[in-house]
């Protein structure tokens, strides 16, 4: 009988660690908010405005700010400027509250979280 419960012990420790170890890290700001592109942005080019930034603000930096090398910022229509990563322009989700949170991921289709 102990035979059996230590073996059930260490297969369901080990299903724990592979559920862990399939997660992949994700894109986040300096705030540890995840990030997101849309599917909708024609390259480097922001398509969301409006009624779409207030559910999905624009990762807004400043002129002249330096992250590594996948990192760059495009202009707005606004004249602000915004984070992209590998040229895709970044997102955070309104309905996001704590670092962690990825509740934008997938929605409409459209939305996308990073993964590194």
């Amino acid at each position: 009988m102990k035979t059996i419960m230590m073996r059930n012990a260490l297969v369901a420790a080990a299903l724990m660690f592979s559920v862990v170890g399939v997660q992949a890290a994700v894109l986040t700001a300096k705030n540890g908010m995840t990030l997101y592109v849309f599917d909708k942005d024609k390259g480097s080019v922001s398509s969301c405005y409006g009624f779409c930034a207030d559910f999905w603000p624009p990762y807004i930096g400043k002129k002249g700010e330096k992250m590594n090398k996948h990192w760059t910022l495009v202009k707005r229509k606004n004249g602000k400027m915004q984070w992209a990563y590998n040229g895709k322009p970044l997102y955070f989700y309104r309905a996001d509250k704590k670092k962690g949170d990825m509740t934008g991921d997938g929605k409409e289709g459209i939305w996308h979280i990073v993964k590194l």
